[in-house]
């Protein structure tokens, strides 16, 4: 099946080597912090998780989301969503490939990756991380690759994928636990010692990942001849609603907890982010923005006329999934480690550097998606003509 994606039209073409050209000035960019280390970017002593880890917090949502279309289609059968499935764990590969990247550009010397493997330590939460990243990501391998397959020789898949199947659903719910995990287990951060962080993670992860597949399936549709239906579409639209409905409802639980119980080393970071500390407040306008998306997202999708209009669809996704990336990614990681535990207020803001590296490492995910995107629609196609 990978010579589908060596075939296509001179706009399919053009636009891999575009992509493959942002690939090259991250790469190079990437070299420079190698050689000169990571005082390049913004990060300090108080700051040591930047902008790189804050997108694979988010993006390991991306990929968790996948379990949105596996349940009901696998688990209830509900037969809509087989249009459509394949695409939801496609994404899920290219996001967790490029959560794993993440972790290499931020550790300054990639060889230190290796001390996870030589020397495993089961009593760390990042070790866990490492095995649940690779194992979601060899299942979503091996159960697109052979779904798809089959799909194309119209027969049914293996039996022996079904398993795989079926442990893919907790799985997905354990990549991002423990990723949540990461932080609620550092009890020297008042922000992210809540018990609620994994649900919080989990409820933005399952309205970010939905709204993104829902924008490439409107896009899948006016560049090709597959049709991912509309049916399809309202379904993961209302999956969408529910999800960031729970999140924002999560987070003023945890506004209300903090504050009503008066929480100096909690309320000082909600401080920092809304209302800006010790004359500090460099995320102020990022978080009320991220916090206005989400409200207005949900007051278009609650709207069953506006929902189901899929220009305003396609806006409502956008603010979904703009909203949450700020909250999930600048907005938690930084606001975890501003102000430091002795309350002194140590801003963070990315370089130049890191922004270059970090869309270096998203065009590496966007290849390897318009890849494996280009081969299941080709064979949807085949199968359909």
């Amino acid at each position: 099946m990978l010579e589908l994606t060596v075939k296509g039209s001179k706009k399919y073409f053009g636009w891999m080597a575009l992509v493959l050209g942002v690939i090259g000035i991250g790469f190079c960019v990437y070299v420079w912090q190698l050689i000169s280390g990571l005082q390049i970017t913004g990060m300090s002593r108080d700051v040591s998780w930047g902008f790189y880890i804050a997108q694979l917090t988010f993006l390991v949502g991306v990929a968790a989301s996948a379990v949105m279309l596996v349940i009901p289609h696998y688990l209830h059968n509900y037969k809509a969503f087989g249009r459509i499935t394949i695409l939801g764990e496609f994404l899920a590969i290219a996001s967790v490939t490029m959560c794993l990247l993440f972790v290499i550009v931020d550790l300054g010397q990639p060889m230190r990756l290796f001390n996870v493997i030589l020397h495993p330590t089961p009593g760390s939460v990042l070790f866990w991380d490492m095995v649940v990243l690779n194992g979601y990501l060899f299942l979503n391998l091996i159960i697109g690759w052979n779904v798809l397959e089959a799909e194309r020789n119209q027969v049914p898949p293996p039996g022996w994928v079904k398993p795989l199947i079926y442990l893919s659903v907790p799985w997905a719910v354990s990549i991002h636990t423990v990723t949540a995990f990461l932080y609620c287990g550092l009890p020297g951060r008042g922000y992210w010692l809540t018990a609620i962080l994994a649900p919080r993670f989990l409820s933005s992860a399952f309205a970010a990942g939905p709204s993104l597949l829902v924008l490439l399936c409107l896009l899948i549709r006016k560049i090709s001849k597959f049709d991912p239906g509309k049916e399809q579409i309202q379904s993961l639209a209302k999956i969408i609603t529910y999800a960031i409905i729970l999140n924002v409802f999560f987070f003023f639980c945890e506004l209300f907890v903090v504050f009503y119980s008066q929480i100096p080393e909690h309320m000082d970071h909600f401080k920092y982010l809304f209302t800006g500390l010790h004359g500090h407040g460099v995320l102020v306008p990022w978080m009320w923005a991220s916090l206005g998306l989400m409200i207005f997202s949900i007051i278009m999708l609650v709207i069953p006329s506006v929902r189901k209009n899929e220009t305003t669809l396609a806006i409502a996704c956008i603010a979904v999934f703009a909203g949450t990336w700020i909250d999930k990614g600048m907005g938690m990681i930084s606001g975890g480690f501003v102000p430091n535990p002795l309350h002194h207020v140590n801003e963070y803001v990315p370089t130049v550097p890191e922004l270059v590296i970090t869309i270096g490492v998203y065009g590496i995910g966007v290849l390897i998606l318009t890849a494996l995107f280009k081969m299941a629609i080709s064979i949807k196609e085949e199968v359909a003509a």
